[in-house]
């Protein structure tokens, strides 16, 4: 967790699992289709740790070694299957895979809530309990995904929060509430297990996900993981580096905008 938290407890990592999640349309320029040139890009910015999957990570080992703490994302689901299985997130990893690339920590998700959670729970505490026999740090993706619910509902989001908590997660990564009091509900549920910001989607404005960030941080969370935010702008290090800032030196939206520029 040392590589991925730093001494304030506190975490930026880039998340770039979207080629699975989304296919390769999602990465809207020639340099955010090249995992080498983004990521050294994320590099460059400063992030604490990646996560990105076993593949990227074997392409470009020689990019993040030594510069970046690693995570493995192990689950995962495509674009291409019928939308009625989207909520089901399928193995496209392992905890071993993840030790031999000398990653730091793996990452999977639970759609909690939607008809295939059972399967992802399953798979969750399988890979709680292999990562316990190797020491090696979980996040989990703690998504609630019901069908006709409102998944971003405090109440909602509290309740994966709690669940990720008492599966087993280390680290949780969950969707945001909409303004910080809400979200420092979703903090308390978790019960001191480490609480991220999901990024999502690119926001048209770079100061609105930059008070987004604002917010959970005073909210209580421990940082964030940001892809599209990122590795979408037309400067993904400034971006990059303007997130570290507010998450690691306390600095405001407006204050941090003005170094995206």
């Amino acid at each position: 967790m040392g590589r991925i938290f730093r001494e304030d407890s506190k975490s930026v990592i880039f998340a770039m699992d979207h080629g699975v999640e989304l296919g390769p349309s999602v990465f809207t320029s020639d340099d955010s289709l090249d995992q080498r040139k983004i990521l050294s890009k994320v590099v460059e910015a400063g992030f604490d740790a990646a996560m990105i999957t076993k593949g990227v990570a074997r392409s470009t080992f020689d990019v993040w070694r030594d510069k970046l703490g690693l995570i493995v994302k192990i689950s995962g689901k495509s674009e291409l299957r019928p939308k009625e299985e989207r909520t089901l997130q399928s193995p496209i990893g392992s905890v071993k895979d993840a030790i031999s690339l000398g990653a730091d920590a793996v990452a999977l998700t639970v759609y909690w809530g939607s008809k295939y959670e059972d399967k992802m729970m399953e798979r969750f505490t399988e890979a709680v309990q292999t990562c316990e026999d190797f020491g090696m740090p979980i996040l989990q993706l703690a998504y609630p995904e019901m069908e006709g619910g409102n998944n971003t509902d405090p109440d909602t989001v509290c309740y994966a929060a709690r669940l990720a908590l008492e599966t087993g997660a280390d680290a949780i990564k969950t969707y945001y509430t909409g303004d910080r009091e809400s979200f420092a509900r979703v903090v308390k549920c978790a019960g001191g297990v480490p609480v991220l910001l999901s990024g999502g989607q690119m926001s048209k404005q770079s100061v609105g996900f930059l008070r987004d960030v604002e917010n959970v941080m005073a909210a209580g969370a421990s940082g964030v993981v940001v892809g599209r935010n990122v590795f979408q702008h037309k400067d993904p290090v400034a971006m990059g580096r303007a997130v570290i800032k507010m998450v690691h030196e306390g600095y405001s939206a407006e204050k941090a905008a003005k170094l995206v520029g």
